[in-house]
């Protein structure tokens, strides 16, 4: 067995009131693909930064080709061969893709007055890089004209234009479609083919089997253990990372629908919907799915009153209502978590208590003076009755783990007094504990009566949570089925127009 790239021995780190890593150790080989895994809040993010030299361990130690090596700063880290693509590209928008890959360490040639960039051979450079990765990208283009997985392509020429032996790919799934999601497999192959060690970190537990070599666990910041992946059942990871067994992902408890809370009648909106029809009852989780560019979100907005449909009638409890505005659609009752909790859920540099009565301070203070015990109260029953946790209510909604900052979003809406939930992708980006949470979260508030509808791309989560299940595909519903008759093969026929 080759020499390991990379050790990691014995890492502690702490932040005030928090001790984020004890005791964590793990190797890479050259030419090996090692996933972390854990839940949010596991330190996975944590590890990853004392590795890319943003943060400074309290103890322990790291080696490099063998030589124990400080990491004071993400230049030392970068010097050593230590890489990270991060889910947020640190890219800049404006300028090239070959202006990008050389920020910092443009190559300089003599000119008229001095040295200048040497704007070919920068060109050239990157041409080789994009080509040896089989990218079809002209150096010469500005990243803001690139799509997503693009830019995570320039991101990963960039660390090879700086003899990267070690790349960490931080959740690099999170915003690809399963096309962009293979071609990424694809670049990662080739990569270990040049003895380059990848950690690669990730909370979807099917990637693992396709991508990995080994896996290593963290659970609350300690280490748990290091497995092959060919000897890594998916139970025994989930009992590793949460600690116990999860025997029911999905905590339903089916009960007879209510009456129509919400119906859609014949709703169309140029290039997006065509002539939608649906129901849900009170008491009822209706399941919405379909691939990526369907229209569901789409939907979603328009009976929300974010987008303005060019025809057909929304119903809320057998009413006809014009619903022109988020506003006006949450005065109707409604709710609406979006697929993008960070941008569009939360306000990120406030405390989880504003984020939590932000919505509803019309409501508890009509008169316009806002009583703080008053907001405390309401922010606290929401943060003990969703366990939310958190040091206090004081703290940034930034810095909870992801699963936390989605409870918070859900505790937004309930104080609200919402008469009907829509959520959309409500379990993406977090681990499977935290998604238990949330699922027994949506249980608890539809066994109240409250309906929902839910978008997913997970077909488990689909059919393991809804009563009944509506298909989208280019805009039009496709199909339709009661719980006790969907399969993930039906579903997935009707999403490509099948059935």
């Amino acid at each position: 067995m080759a020499e390991p790239v990379l050790r990691v021995e014995k890492i502690t780190k702490s932040f005030p009131g928090v001790v984020a890593l004890t005791g964590v150790d793990f190797d890479l080989l050259p030419g090996e693909v090692h996933v972390i895994i854990g839940e949010n809040g596991a330190g996975k993010s944590t590890l990853i930064k004392l590795l890319s030299g943003v943060y400074s361990k309290d103890g322990g130690r790291f080696l490099v080709d063998g030589r124990e090596v400080e990491i004071g700063s993400v230049h030392e880290a970068q010097g050593l061969g230590i890489s990270t693509i991060y889910q947020e590209f640190n890219l800049v928008p404006e300028l090239t893709v070959a202006q990008n890959i050389f920020l910092g360490r443009e190559p300089l040639k003599k000119g008229t007055f001095g040295l200048a960039v040497d704007k070919a051979l920068m060109e050239k450079k990157s041409g080789d890089l994009l080509t040896s990765l089989s990218l079809e990208i002209s150096p010469q283009m500005m990243v803001a004209a690139l799509s997503v997985p693009q830019q995570q392509m320039v991101e990963v020429a960039k660390a090879l234009s700086m003899e990267s032996k070690i790349l960490i790919f931080d959740e690099p799934t999170a915003t690809l479609a399963d096309k962009e999601t293979e071609a990424l497999f694809r670049i990662i192959q080739a990569l270990k083919e040049r003895k380059i060690g990848i950690i690669y970190i990730s909370h979807r537990l099917e990637e693992i089997r396709r991508i990995g070599d080994r896996v290593t666990v963290l659970r609350d910041g300690h280490y748990i253990g290091t497995m092959r992946i060919d000897e890594a059942g998916v139970n025994d990871l989930i009992r590793m990372m949460v600690g116990r067994d999860i025997k029911d992902q999905f905590p339903r408890h089916y009960r007879e629908p209510g009456d129509v809370a919400l119906e859609i009648k014949g709703i169309s909106r140029q290039g997006v919907l065509r002539d939608i029809h649906l129901k849900i009852h009170q008491g009822e989780i209706v399941g919405l799915a379909g691939l990526v560019g369907s229209g569901r979100t789409e939907l979603a907005r328009v009976i929300f009153g974010v987008d303005r449909p060019d025809s057909g009638e929304i119903r809320l409890f057998g009413k006809t209502e014009v619903i022109d505005s988020p506003m006006k659609a949450t005065d109707l009752g409604l709710a609406f978590l979006t697929e993008d909790r960070k941008v569009l859920g939360l306000f990120q540099a406030l405390p989880v208590k504003e984020n939590i009565t932000i919505a509803t301070l019309d409501r508890l203070f009509p008169k316009g003076i806002i009583f703080p015990a008053k907001e405390e109260r309401v922010a606290q029953d929401y943060t003990k009755k969703l366990r939310i946790q958190t040091p206090n209510l004081a703290r940034l909604v930034r810095y909870l783990s992801g699963g936390n900052q989605q409870k918070v979003v859900l505790a937004k809406w309930l104080a609200t007094q919402a008469k009907i939930l829509i959520l959309d992708e409500p379990t993406r980006g977090i681990d499977v504990g935290a998604k238990q949470e949330i699922h027994r979260l949506i249980d608890e508030m539809v066994k109240e009566g409250i309906p929902v509808l839910m978008i997913s791309s997970e077909l488990p989560e689909i059919l393991g949570m809804s009563d009944r299940i509506y298909v989208m595909h280019e805009g039009r519903i496709s199909g339709e089925y009661r719980r006790s008759e969907a399969t993930q093969e039906k579903i997935l026929r009707s999403a490509m127009g099948k059935e």
